[in-house]
């Protein structure tokens, strides 16, 4: 079964103005569902576990036959156990990563391990923020050849990511960054990675 992964949050605001100013909520909202829906029933989702993210996809998954929940993986630091949403019982494969000495080094292992680990067919970016950008800075290190799809119209990080992909002449796809018709997009996007799992 082929293995997309998934990097997405809903920025803060509390968070650097550059992620939150731009961030289209209902977009990121729009774009993981359709996502999930497209992905989970013919391969399998990864993601890092993320209080905003994991219901969304929670809710998608409680629409699907049982059988699917072996196409979703969630990872989580260690350094969280206490504080794991309560949208995790749904889950039935969770990783949880060694907790290191505090939550930056947590969350590095953890992302090292959730993107180094597995062999994917795509990466998607959505929404997010510093994160977003430390994760897809990660999947481009350890998969180079590996589709990494920056979701644009969903602005923050993922906006960021494509501007700097135009900015390295890597050509992105222009319906990144305007095409709102999401379930659409990923169907289409990723139809090859679909029908070879």
């Amino acid at each position: 079964m082929k293995k997309i992964f998934l990097s997405a949050s809903v920025p803060k605001l509390d968070r650097p103005e550059k992620y939150h100013k731009t961030a289209d909520v209902i977009a990121i909202r729009d774009a993981v569902k359709a996502l999930a829906t497209v992905v989970i029933p013919k391969a399998e989702l990864i993601w890092g576990g993320h209080p905003a993210i994991t219901p969304l996809i929670r809710e998608i998954l409680e629409r699907m036959n049982t059988s699917v929940q072996l196409h979703v993986t969630i990872y989580q630091s260690g350094f969280f156990e206490g504080h794991f949403p309560k949208d995790n019982q749904a889950f039935e494969h969770i990783i949880i990563t060694t907790p290191k000495k505090d939550k930056p080094e947590s969350l590095k292992e953890m992302r090292a391990r959730m993107i180094g680990d597995n062999d994917f067919a795509a990466g998607i970016f959505i929404g997010g923020m510093e994160g977003v950008e430390a994760e897809y800075a990660l999947f481009k290190k350890y998969h180079p050849q590996t589709p990494a799809l920056a979701i644009a119209s969903t602005g923050a990080a993922a906006g960021i990511v494509y501007k700097q992909q135009l900015e390295n002449a890597m050509k992105p796809d222009p319906r990144l960054k305007d095409d709102y018709a999401y379930m659409a997009l990923f169907k289409d996007l990723l139809r090859d990675v679909i029908a070879a799992s």
